[in-house]
Order: C-alpha cells, then sequence, then structure tokens
C-alpha cells in the first residue's frame, strides 16, 4: 500500500474516532464511538430468555438475526428502563477472540453525534463516576460541560456478562 493512501486512510479513521454519538440513561448523558455503531432502531417487543443475566432484556429478530438486546441502565446498576416512546436501541458490533457478535443496547433516547477532539478528552476518574471507571474511556468535554464516554467493548464484554447469568460462579467448572 503505497505510503500516501495509508496515511489517508489513518487520518479518515482518526477524524471518524472523534465522532460520538450522544445518548441519555436516565438523566445522565453518554457518548459512544461511532465506529462501533452499526444502526439505531426504535424500541419494540423483545423476547426474553430465559437463565439470562438482569441487564440482558430478551432478543430481537434484526432481519433474521438474533441480536441480545442489554438495558444499559441495568449494566450501569440502576433500575431497569422503563420503555417509552423515545427509548430506543443502539445496535453496535463487538469483537472476541477474533468474532464479531451484534449486540443491542437499550436506552432512554439518542440526542446526536458529535466531535469531541482527542484533546479535549480527559482520562477516566478513579473514582466518583457513577459508572465502574473500566466502562469509562474517557471524559469528554462539550461546552464546558462533561459527558462519560463508554468503552462499549468492557461494557458489553461476553466473558463479563456471562459471569452475570445466574448460577455462574467464579471458578466452577463447565
Amino acid at each position: 500500500m503505497p505510503a500516501s493512501s495509508h496515511s489517508l486512510e489513518t487520518e479518515r479513521e482518526s477524524d471518524e474516532q472523534d465522532q460520538y454519538l450522544t445518548f441519555r440513561v436516565r438523566e445522565e448523558t453518554f457518548a459512544m464511538g461511532i465506529l462501533a455503531i452499526k444502526e439505531i432502531i426504535e424500541f419494540g417487543a423483545l423476547t426474553p430468555v430465559p437463565m439470562m443475566p438482569a441487564c440482558v432484556r430478551g432478543v430481537i429478530n434484526l432481519r433474521g438475526r438474533v441480536v441480545p438486546v442489554v438495558d444499559l441502565a441495568v449494566r450501569f446498576g440502576r433500575e431497569p428502563t422503563a420503555p417509552h416512546r423515545r427509548t430506543c436501541v443502539v445496535i453496535v458490533e463487538v469483537g472476541s477472540e477474533g468474532e464479531q457478535q451484534d449486540i443491542g443496547v437499550m436506552v432512554d433516547g439518542v440526542n446526536q453525534v458529535l466531535e469531541i477532539p482527542a484533546h479535549d478528552i480527559e482520562p477516566a476518574p478513579g473514582f466518583g463516576a457513577k459508572v465502574r471507571p473500566e466502562f469509562i474511556a474517557g471524559m469528554g468535554k462539550l461546552d464546558g460541560e462533561l459527558v462519560i464516554i463508554i468503552d462499549v467493548a468492557r461494557v458489553l464484554s461476553a466473558d463479563d456478562l456471562a459471569a452475570l447469568m445466574p448460577g455462574s460462579r467464579d471458578g466452577e467448572a463447565a
């Protein structure tokens, strides 16, 4: 690959990584990088699946694919989301061990896509946030306000979600 096309591609990825979708969970505003987002859909009927972690509200049929839906409020240690007219599901693609999987993230509403330059993103605080520190990729500065940028891969880690399943115990043989 010629050096010029590589640098152009790197620059384009860098520009895209400065773009974040902002959304609400309860009254708080969060953001996630747009590179992981595949689409945003209206909240509809979910099919519950027995023996799933409490944060997995069920599955949806998305054009013939079964996609689990995680309630971000529950994942953050809050009460389950009561669906309303602005509730939606953000479909994100996460990877683990070389495999990609689509997961729906249930949120109270999406706001907009904003650019947050890297120089306006501070490291996650070690304490004081209402979200587990390992879920935070950084704190973005927007017009004098701070928005929590979540680390989608960590929030939706298949290993972490499996550990939350009823009956699972650390060190338990499968």
